[in-house]
């Protein structure tokens, strides 16, 4: 829903966590655990003022920022589960070529939160010491608020009206953002919060393969096994990934641009009194 706040359009998104019920008489049943409502940040206009064009990334993803997120967590669930590390990677468009790159790299260890469930399967994959003494965690309200300074920032840099996150099998790490967003109370959170950019389905249809690391491979990108499973790490590779396909596909996307000026359409948005057909932008 839109409304007006001080001066600005504001969009509010009401959004409900459930957990399926372990009952052996319970077929498929799930109940909702949570219900909230998510403030966005004020919508910027990705168009242009006084004839002056805004930065190309404005116009790449018609006003969405690209931000790759990868999160380590002590488990599947997102409401009983810890978050235990986050990173978000920036993406970067070169005026000139038009094409991606993998930016800079905000990344931060989680305190887990109090009751949260930790599987022991879970640490020895990410290999992480949730109470080691010197491990430099921060609670969940201050990590989100570090990583979504950094995002605010770039996106008032690039003329974005919102983030949307990009991440390896993303309605994960999207789940685990979100459930953290409400449990540390933050009213204002700069990322779309149901749209987003897998780059386990892109790597599916450009590249044949789903799992990051062949992926990567296939794709002529370094990957590490042994540095696989940290948040920062996981979270360059998805972004290379991401930038390599984009990159790719940048004849088809330049096509794509031409018709959509041919229709009127800018960043999206058809000029006349109708919209362009957009079914993401329902929670903008």
């Amino acid at each position: 829903h839109a409304h007006a706040h001080q001066g600005q359009l504001v969009t509010t998104t009401k959004l409900c966590i459930w957990q399926r019920q372990d009952h052996p008489n319970a077929c498929q049943r799930i109940n909702p655990v949570a219900s909230f409502t998510v403030m966005s940040e004020p919508e910027l206009n990705p168009g242009t003022a006084d004839g002056i064009q805004d930065p190309p990334m404005a116009r790449r993803f018609r006003g969405f920022l690209p931000i790759v997120v990868d999160v380590e967590t002590g488990g599947f669930s997102s409401v009983t589960d810890a978050l235990l590390e986050i990173a978000a990677v920036l993406i970067e468009l070169d005026q000139d070529t038009g094409r991606l790159r993998r930016g800079a790299t905000h990344s931060y260890h989680v305190r887990p939160f109090d009751g949260a469930n930790i599987e022991p399967a879970a640490l020895a994959v990410n290999g992480i010491d949730p109470f080691h003494p010197l491990r430099p965690a921060l609670l969940e309200k201050d990590a989100l608020g570090r990583v979504f300074r950094e995002v605010r920032t770039e996106m008032k840099l690039q003329a974005c009206r919102r983030a949307v996150l990009v991440g390896h099998n993303a309605a994960f790490d999207l789940g685990f953002l979100n459930a953290a967003v409400v449990r540390a109370g933050i009213k204002r959170n700069p990322f779309h919060p149901f749209s987003c950019f897998d780059t386990a389905t892109l790597a599916g249809a450009a590249l044949g393969q789903t799992v990051l690391a062949k992926a990567a491979a296939v794709a002529g990108i370094d990957f590490d096994a042994n540095e696989a499973h940290s948040a920062a790490y996981d979270a360059e590779r998805t972004a290379d990934l991401f930038c390599h396909i984009c990159n790719t596909l940048d004849t088809s996307y330049r096509a794509a641009e031409i018709r959509a000026r041919e229709l009127g359409w800018s960043n999206g948005k058809q000029t006349g009194e109708s919209a362009a057909p957009d079914a993401a932008s329902s929670g903008d």
